[in-house]
Formats: C-alpha cells, sequence, structure tokens
C-alpha cells in the first residue's frame, strides 16, 4: 500500500501515520523525494482494507501497489535513487566505472593493476577475495588474505573497493574490508545471504543470475531491501541463451527495462557477458547507450597469465581506450 503525503505534512503527522502502519503488524517505509513524501505499508495489505487512512490528516492520497517487489519499485519511489557511498555518487546521471582483476592472485599483481585503473579514470576498484567456480579443484581465492590486499589497495590508491561475499558467515568481515558489497550470479537466490547484507550499512551490488527472469531478479532485490539496507545497485551481466559464441548472453533489454520497473542505478558487467576481450568494448558502448549507470570491467596486467579470466580482461592500455570512448558517448546522451 503507498500512502502519499501532502507537502505541508508535518514530522507529527508523518509519525502518527507510521504508528497507525505498525500497530497492524506491518511495516512502513519511508521515501523523501523533492516533491513528494510516500510511505510505503509492506505487508498484509488486508489488514488497511477497513481504515479510513484517507481521512488521517497529512495524507494526500492510497494505493495499493500491484507489483510483488513494493520497495524496488517505482511506485514507491518515483525519483531515480542516487547511492552516494565512499565519495561516489551512483545514478542519477552520473557515470561510474568499477576496474580491476576478477581475483586477487597477489600483492603486487593487485597494487599494479589498482594504480593502472585508478590512473585510467576507474571510480572504483573491483576485486575478487572469495571466488565461486564451477570446479572444486579451481582456484578459490585468497580469502581474507585477498580483502587485506585490497585495503591496501585502496589506501595507496584511493579507490573505493567492490568484492564478492559468497557465505552468509563472512558478511561482516568482507563489510570491514570492502566499501561496496558484492552478490555474485551465482548466489542471486541465495536469500540466507541477501537478508543477511540487507542488515548491513554499506551498499550491496546484486547480479543477475544467468538464469533469473527480472520479475524474480527484483524480488531478490526485495530481500536486501525489505531488511532496511536501502543501497542497491543493479548489475546486469549476461543471461545463459543457447548462444555458444560468447560467454552468455548480453540482455541490453533489461536496462530499459529495469529503468523503467525500479528506480536503483543500474550497471553494467561486460566481461563475463562477452568472456572474450575484444567484444567488452562494443558491448560497454552499447550499455551506456542503452542507459546503464556505469561498468564494471575487468582488466589485467598479464591476462594470458590470470589464474582466472584472463580471456576476458583487458589490458590496462585497452581500458583506457574504453574509458575515453564510454565516457563520449555519456557526454552526448546527458547533453
Amino acid at each position: 500500500m503507498i500512502i502519499v503525503l501532502k507537502p505541508e505534512t508535518s514530522q507529527e503527522e508523518i509519525d502518527h501515520i507510521v504508528e497507525r502502519i505498525e500497530k497492524l503488524g506491518l511495516q512502513a517505509h519511508i521515501s523523501k523525494g523533492e516533491i513528494q513524501t510516500i510511505i510505503g505499508a509492506i505487508g498484509d495489505e488486508t489488514k488497511l482494507m477497513d481504515q479510513p487512512l484517507e481521512a488521517i490528516s497529512g495524507v494526500e492520497r492510497v494505493f495499493p501497489i500491484s507489483k510483488p517487489y513494493k520497495l524496488a519499485s517505482r511506485d514507491f519511489h518515483p525519483e531515480n535513487s542516487v547511492i552516494s557511498y565512499a565519495g561516489l555518487n551512483i545514478g542519477g546521471g552520473n557515470l561510474t566505472i568499477f576496474a580491476g582483476p576478477c581475483t586477487i592472485e597477489s600483492r603486487d599483481q593487485t597494487i599494479e593493476i589498482a594504480k593502472e585503473v585508478k590512473k585510467y579514470g576507474a571510480d572504483g576498484l573491483r576485486g575478487g577475495a572469495y571466488k565461486p567456480r564451477t570446479s572444486p579443484y579451481a582456484f578459490q581465492g585468497l580469502g581474507k588474505k585477498g580483502l587485506e590486499i585490497l585495503a591496501e589497495a585502496k589506501k595507496l590508491t584511493g579507490l573505493p573497493v567492490v568484492t564478492e561475499v559468497m557465505d552468509p558467515r563472512n558478511v561482516e568481515l568482507v563489510e570491514e574490508y570492502a566499501d561496496f558489497i558484492q552478490i555474485g550470479a551465482r548466489n542471486v537466490q541465495n536469500f540466507d545471504l541477501l537478508k543477511e547484507v540487507g542488515k548491513q550499512a554499506k551498499p550491496v551490488v546484486l547480479k543477475r543470475g544467468m538464469m533469473t527472469k527480472i520479475k524474480e531478479y527484483l524480488m531478490s532485490v526485495e530481500y536486501i531491501l525489505a531488511q532496511g539496507n536501502k543501497n542497491v545497485i543493479l548489475c546486469e551481466r549476461g543471461i545463459r541463451t543457447f548462444e555458444t559464441s560468447t560467454r552468455n548472453s548480453m540482455d541490453i533489454c533489461s536496462i530499459p527495462v529495469l529503468k523503467k520497473e525500479t528506480h536503483l542505478p543500474v550497471i553494467v558487467d561486460p566481461s563475463h557477458a562477452a568472456g572474450i576481450w575484444d567484444y567488452v568494448e562494443p558491448i560497454s558502448l552499447a550499455a551506456i547507450a542503452a542507459g546503464a549507470d556505469g561498468l564494471m570491467v575487468e582488466v589485467h596486467n598479464d591476462p594470458d597469465n590470470a589464474m582466472v579470466d584472463g580471456a576476458q580482461s583487458l589490458y590496462p592500455r585497452r581500458f583506457a581506450s574504453l574509458i575515453e570512448k564510454v565516457k563520449r558517448i555519456h557526454s552526448v546522451l546527458k547533453g
């Protein structure tokens, strides 16, 4: 249920409405925009059917939310959300680029790459300390040591860090070191993990699963938002289709769909979509042209010898070329 308030509604009146909602066993979520303030009543809406909410002082109108993803929908939050954290403003017309190695392999490797992507215009450093792998015998990451290396790279470059968490038991540890917590495609419906990161304060980058429909994806977003963490960034990274010429099929269509359905920022991971480095640039340009708020790109100083995903990683000089073209497209669209 959406409760739209009058512009002149006082804080005392807002508190009274929230109290009425919570007494009925529902959760009250407040969304304050530049023009209007909206209260979302989340829970069993039938409990509100007999409540004369529109008669309460300060209430302008009341209407139900038809979509199952209540807090993620534009009905609840009509304006674009901007995720402001660690010096970055993601969404709202801003362009944000995260770049770095797929996996933290060593201190020297990570520091070198961090300095390179910083030099060429990256806004944040990506890198995996914990890596989900198809084979149990493949390199799984350095764990806590990898987090410590990321923290050192941040200290040396000033780049905020995004890294993946796979286990609810490691959420607090990852949050201690990372600025942005990533949930990977394989864990998009790991609901215990989603609820755990939803209890944290730091922004969450949630990747779409390789076989996840958009509605299912947004319901996963809702798990995080329902726990109180409003800072969620959506990340499209391609879906699995019958096509085998690329690692995944980049669903460019999902960008405008997500932009229409939700108020949250949308970024794209072209590296995992392509699986091949020379497709990364055209996919990136298409994503920005379609309205994406940013990119998450894999960059490696020695892709031929990378422990993970070298084939889809850019050399720093190629990343520099990509950044230049992406910024030109973004500036044209921004006008």
